[in-house]
């Protein structure tokens, strides 16, 4: 994937849906796990050190699973490296929740079920189609093709 760091920076500033410090682990060998500031902006997570501005790294949502680990603990793999496992422990097991229902819901891809999901029950309660008005037919983009989660 192609990305502009300047964009990506400054995307990073930007107001966070959540954030928390967490103790996180990176995929890499002996890894251990150090506190970070991580910052859900979209469908980013950002991982920053927790005194510095400018983030450590990025993790773009798309193609992964976030898995509960443990009381406290939950991890993300993306799908075509599942052996590269990023974990994360919270302070307690509600902010463990509230880490992974955010998470989950950040992707593109959940956003794009969503809006489906809801397209076809206004439409089997209204008879339209709310998206016609917006020149978006039956037979656009978004509709769903079969894909394996």
């Amino acid at each position: 994937m192609r990305y502009n760091e300047k964009e990506l920076l400054s995307l990073s500033k930007q107001r966070a849906e959540k954030a928390d410090e967490l103790n996180m682990r990176g995929p890499k060998k002996g890894s251990v796990l150090k506190k970070r500031l991580v910052k859900l902006v979209v469908n980013f997570l950002f991982y920053f050190r927790t005194d510095e501005e400018e983030p450590v790294g990025a993790l773009l949502l798309e193609h992964c699973r976030v898995l509960k680990e443990n009381e406290k603990g939950f991890s993300i793999y993306f799908i075509d490296e599942p052996e590269k496992k990023y974990v994360f422990e919270c302070s307690s097991q509600e902010q463990r929740e509230e880490w992974v229902e955010a998470l989950t819901n950040a992707s593109y891809e959940f956003m794009r079920r969503s809006l489906l999901f809801y397209r076809n029950e206004i439409l089997k309660m209204t008879g339209k189609d709310p998206l016609e008005q917006y020149g978006i037919s039956g037979e656009s983009r978004f509709q769903l093709e079969n894909t394996t989660t």
